[in-house]
């Protein structure tokens, strides 16, 4: 019998949180699933704490370290079901995530990718809601602009989606050749062809104090390079145009506080200063040794468990 959602897992050295996020899939009050494990090349104990759980619906496919991208095509290729959605090794879900995914395909069946709300995790004693551009109240809603939705914090998290495995292929999924941003580049994919349905219940926790194991340059580089790839998209859509602008701002603040000036005079060049707000401006203004002032002072203030948006 087919499972009405395949969940897919990509796994690369998590055994710190593995088994939390297992857990945390297992124990969905919705249980008609399957759930496949990719491990992408681990080195650590995380494979053999998922052969613990011991549980018939978990299989295991093993492959050499390819990367994030490539693990999550390969388990959507193997999966059954019609429905895919997706977790990283790192976050959880709360116990209705799958159920409140269900209840907005039922709601909209024709549409292609759902989303719920989610939360941020800063530290253990930070968790706050996501900065999302729309009013909306209990019930799923059809999204028709996803590119102003997501002007704040992005409207859809890799770990808290899933879509119809069919579209998603004839997309070609995930892109390998992003180390980085390969979640981004499909969401805006998907909203440039199809509607997307939001469900306002939060229900999965996005681990933010867990490292990017990419080098900050390599990962801002990567980053303008696929917002760039969509230099022919934006110059018809004002509100892509827009997004992608607040995110270059956000790779631009970045290099110029880390003193990478040549990715942020490529990103500078590229940005319609129209679509940033006055602090935005403002940050981007400040000299080098400033910003870098800001940014240890956020990074103090979040040891002591006090969250300030300062480049936001």
């Amino acid at each position: 019998m087919i499972p009405f959602f395949s969940v897919v897992i990509p796994l690369y050295n998590k055994e710190q949180y593995i088994k939390n996020t297992l857990q945390s899939v297992l124990n969905q009050v919705f249980q008609d699933f399957e759930i496949i494990i990719v491990n992408d090349g681990s080195t650590d104990r995380s494979i053999d704490i998922v052969y613990a759980l011991n549980d018939k619906r978990i299989q295991v496919f093993t492959q050499e370290n390819k990367g994030v991208a490539l693990a999550r095509n390969f388990g959507i290729k193997k999966s059954k079901s019609k429905f895919i959605a997706l977790i990283d090794a790192d976050d959880t879900w709360r116990i209705n995530h799958l159920s409140e995914i269900k209840k907005s395909i039922d709601f909209f069946p024709e549409a292609k990718l759902f989303c719920n709300n989610y939360e941020i995790q800063y530290n253990s004693k930070i968790i706050c809601k996501p900065n999302i551009n729309l009013d909306y109240k209990n019930d799923p809603v059809v999204i028709k602009d996803y590119f102003k939705a997501s002007y704040g914090d992005n409207l859809v998290w890799t770990s808290a989606t899933a879509f119809c495995k069919e579209t998603f292929l004839q997309l070609n999924g995930f892109n390998p050749v992003y180390l980085t941003g390969q979640d981004l580049d499909l969401w805006i994919r998907f909203a440039l062809s199809h509607d997307i349905v939001f469900n306002p219940n939060i229900t999965m926790c996005y681990n933010k104090g867990i490292k990017n194991s990419l080098s900050k340059s390599d990962y801002e580089l990567i980053r303008y390079k696929l917002f760039s790839s969509f230099r022919s998209e934006e110059t018809k859509n004002k509100t892509l145009k827009k997004y992608l602008d607040i995110m270059r701002y956000g790779i631009a603040l970045r290099c110029k506080t880390q003193n990478k000036l040549n990715i942020y005079k490529k990103t500078i060049n590229d940005i319609n200063f129209k679509n940033l707000n006055n602090k935005q401006k403002f940050l981007l203004s400040l000299p080098y040794p400033i910003l870098l002032i800001l940014n240890k002072l956020r990074n103090i203030a979040l040891k002591n468990n006090l969250y300030l948006t300062l480049f936001k």
